[in-house]
């Protein structure tokens, strides 16, 4: 045991203007910001949670609001202290906080200046702000009692019996170089902000399901609940439970496209609008979701378990072990669990990949069987094997015909492509069997499979090709053969 009251020390303090700005530099997007306020709104009770803005270039407020248990003036200038409570500190069931930094970092991280406002039911409002461009001129950890349109703050909270807001005024991150007359600026902003409440409504949805109101600027978030409970075709599994019973794994099977209308099939597609970019696991701390489609380093996002989603509930008290950081946006889990959560993870995404499977082969089954026209087709030459442009597929010669044929050049340009196709590469990667094999489209906008289909369709059908014979003769072209639910869309 080291006696140290017999060691010399000196102090040695940060100095207050560069630390902050490291504090800028975390990595916090506006979304995952506004989401860590909100973390300590629900820890402290809120029921309704309010969150606004008012567009202004450079001078653009945002304000969040709740109707939580408030705060004194001695409680808040504690919470306004960097590092308020230790992560080693042992933290209430349903305290959302992680390093006592949420709310500086949060807020630092996109604005110079942000002001609380607080009260409890049994005492007045108090108010204090971190200013950057004082600390800078202070050189010192120092709060400043100002706060602009305070009294207009204090007007709106009147009629809640307690409260906290906090308000972000420069927000350079995201309103630098804009003026309040700049339609783009203006466009960019909203967008952002369209971008929050979508992010909102996913990460808080266990919170919304259960009674707790979010508004955006007025109105209601709906609710998006990644596995889709309560539609018809939903395929939820048996729940595996570790670790006595802290960790609770479930997986879902989300509806195929058949068994959804358009409206539910997009609802499906979340907040990064694709059904590949939402697959994988959901892990939550205290309902709060952390991490939000991932495979978390176990396997590769592949569009055939488009359908397959998995969530994680942890405690809080996990937080270590888990790796959660600081924007409360990364998990990762440890290593004596990968085991299991490879097995449920393997188990469903059989399950999902059947489900697309089957009703691809149902959709086959209905259609007459035709020729098949791939893109590419193997030729022999001089005892080796060599790859060539189907001259037949019916896209390409669509385009030969519109062009009345091809100019020599643009033939000598594809007989190159042709003659490099890296056969060895793709053979010895294939081999190496380092990431799967994509199918074509994969990861990318697969709007533009379904757009060309459909005007091949129309082409068919003008041209009197009966509606079944158009599907059966699209559904044997590729790439259009990895897309036969699109066929349903017909």
């Amino acid at each position: 045991m080291i006696n140290y009251s017999k060691i010399e020390s000196i102090s040695a303090e940060p100095e207050a203007s560069s630390m902050i700005e490291t504090f800028r530099a975390i990595g916090y997007s506006v979304e995952t910001a506004i989401a860590d306020i909100i973390d300590n709104s629900i820890s402290a009770e809120a029921k309704n949670i309010w969150v606004d803005y008012s567009w202004n270039g450079p001078d653009t407020v945002i304000s969040i609001t709740d109707d939580g248990f408030g705060m004194t003036n001695d409680t808040l200038i504690q919470a306004m202290k960097p590092g308020s409570v230790s992560p080693l500190t042992k933290r209430r069931e349903n305290d959302l906080g992680r390093f006592g930094l949420g709310l500086k970092t949060a807020s630092f991280s996109q604005c110079r200046k942000f002001c609380v406002i607080s009260k409890t039911k049994d005492t007045p409002i108090v108010y204090w702000s971190w200013d950057l461009d004082y600390v800078n001129y202070a050189k010192a950890w120092k709060l400043i009692k100002f706060c602009p349109d305070i009294e207009g703050f204090k007007q709106k909270l009147g009629d809640l019996n307690s409260c906290t807001t906090v308000i972000w005024h420069d927000i350079d991150r995201l309103t630098k170089n804009t003026s309040s007359g700049s339609v783009t600026s203006k466009a960019k902003f909203l967008e952002t902000m369209e971008r929050v409440k979508k992010h909102l409504s996913m990460v808080f949805h266990r919170y919304m399901e259960e009674g707790l109101n979010v508004f955006f600027r007025g109105r209601k978030i709906a609710v998006w609940d990644p596995f889709m409970i309560g539609y018809e075709g939903l395929q939820p599994k048996p729940e595996t439970v570790l670790e006595g019973g802290k960790i609770r794994i479930k997986g879902f099977i989300l509806p195929h496209r058949s068994k959804l209308t358009t409206e539910q099939y997009n609802y499906g597609k979340g907040p990064e609008d694709s059904w590949t970019a939402h697959q994988g696991f959901y892990v939550y701390r205290n309902k709060r979701l952390l991490v939000a489609g991932d495979w978390l380093g176990i396997f590769k996002k592949e569009v055939h378990y488009d359908l397959c989603r998995i969530s994680v509930d942890l405690p809080n008290t996990m937080d270590d072990e888990w790796q959660v950081d600081i924007k409360k946006s990364i998990a990762r889990p440890p290593g004596r669990l990968k085991e299991q959560l490879l097995s449920v993870a393997k188990e469903a995404r059989g399950q999902a990949l059947e489900v697309y499977r089957h009703k691809g082969k149902v959709i086959k089954r209905k259609l007459i069987v035709n020729e098949y026209f791939p893109f590419w087709e193997e030729r022999t030459r001089h005892g080796k094997r060599f790859y060539k442009l189907n001259r037949n597929h019916p896209l390409l010669k669509e385009l030969f015909q519109k062009n009345n044929g091809l100019s020599g050049e643009i033939e000598k340009v594809l007989q190159f492509i042709e003659e490099t196709v890296p056969v060895p590469l793709i053979t010895l990667k294939e081999n190496e069997n380092e990431f799967p094999h994509g199918q074509p489209f994969e990861g990318k906008n697969q709007q533009v499979v379904s757009e060309v289909m459909k005007i091949m369709y129309e082409n068919m059908i003008s041209e009197g090709v009966e509606p079944e014979q158009a599907k059966a003769r699209i559904a044997n072209i590729e790439p259009f053969n990895f897309y036969l639910e699109f066929l349903e869309q017909l």
